[in-house]
């Protein structure tokens, strides 16, 4: 059986009931689905459209992120910037025939519509697969889908250390000479996010390499954060952030902040790139740890993460 959930224009096909794949269940409300793991909150998927005082909306994010204590470690239209919202993906540059057409990342010309959400089951993780078009307002005030967003969000159990969550992100254009980039400065910030609660001793690593913010970015094929993300009064823990290669094979290109802001997977920078009907597909698995991960352990869950077709 399946239920139906109305929200404006668009329909959620949800799994009537709740979705439990062991100690993992998915319980799902007019906002979103939440994920606990053995009675421990996960993770909440906003599905339905959210606003500050009718700006910045947004729908298909992730807020809250919990961390092993079952604290939130993410921040959803911070004061300073608003147009953030916990683990999500925007591009500033969208451009339809080589004019710029909307600003992904500020919310201008552009909302997202909710399609479908779907909840699957397994033995060893729960999947979320949300679809949305983008639509753009165009200057005679007609909209236009531009793009279709798939995405598959993958919890799965925990371990006694760590939980691991799976973003699969599939874009497809709808239109034809469309393109999609980073902001249009040294910075060219845009894509795969996270808007994380930045304590005072927040740390950055790869492979025992500490890494120090630039504006020019951070090569690295991946980063685990460190600090007391839940609060001094707990175990320092932390967040690692693991992308899957693209083709070139090049190592991701990184803003990383010591101060409260997003810290973001860039791609594709500054220089925006060709979003065909065949579409753009963008991975990343993020690790919550408790932060007795050695670097030895880190290596192997990225190249364990490297196998997954």
């Amino acid at each position: 059986m399946y239920a139906w959930i109305g929200f404006g224009f668009a329909c959620f096909i949800l799994f009537s009931g709740n979705v439990s794949g062991q100690a993992l269940i998915a319980s799902r409300s007019e906002e979103g689905i939440e994920i606990t793991d053995k009675g421990k909150k996960v993770l909440f998927f906003q599905a339905r459209p959210k606003s500050l005082n009718g700006k910045y909306e947004r729908a298909g994010y992730i807020h809250p992120l919990y961390g092993l204590n079952e604290k939130s470690i993410t921040e959803d239209m911070p004061e300073d910037h608003p147009h953030h919202h916990g683990i999500f993906w925007g591009w500033h540059q969208i451009i339809w025939k080589g004019k710029p057409i909307a600003d992904g990342w500020s919310y201008e010309n552009i909302s997202w519509e909710p399609v479908k959400l779907i909840l699957k089951k397994r033995k060893e993780n729960i999947a979320i697969h949300s679809e949305m078009n983008w639509k753009v307002k165009l200057q005679n005030g007609h909209q236009m889908n531009a793009v279709k967003e798939k995405v598959i969000i993958r919890v799965f159990k925990s371990a006694v250390q760590y939980r691991i969550i799976d973003f699969d992100i599939r874009l497809n254009a709808l239109v034809d000479d469309l393109e999609i980039g980073g902001s249009d400065n040294v910075w060219g910030y845009g894509g795969f996010s996270l808007r994380l609660n930045v304590p005072d001793d927040i740390s950055f690593a790869w492979d025992d390499k500490k890494l120090t913010p630039r504006d020019s970015g951070v090569l690295a094929p991946w980063i685990n954060f460190m600090g007391s993300f839940e609060g001094k009064s707990l175990p320092g823990n932390g967040v690692a952030v693991f992308p899957k290669p693209l083709d070139s094979g090049a190592p991701s290109s990184w803003i990383i902040n010591a101060n409260p802001s997003m810290q973001n997977v860039r791609y594709p920078g500054r220089i925006p790139v060709a979003l065909s009907r065949k579409g753009l597909r963008l991975r990343y698995r993020v690790i919550i740890h408790d932060g007795s991960l050695d670097d030895e352990t880190l290596k192997n869950l990225y190249a364990e993460y490297l196998l997954v077709p």
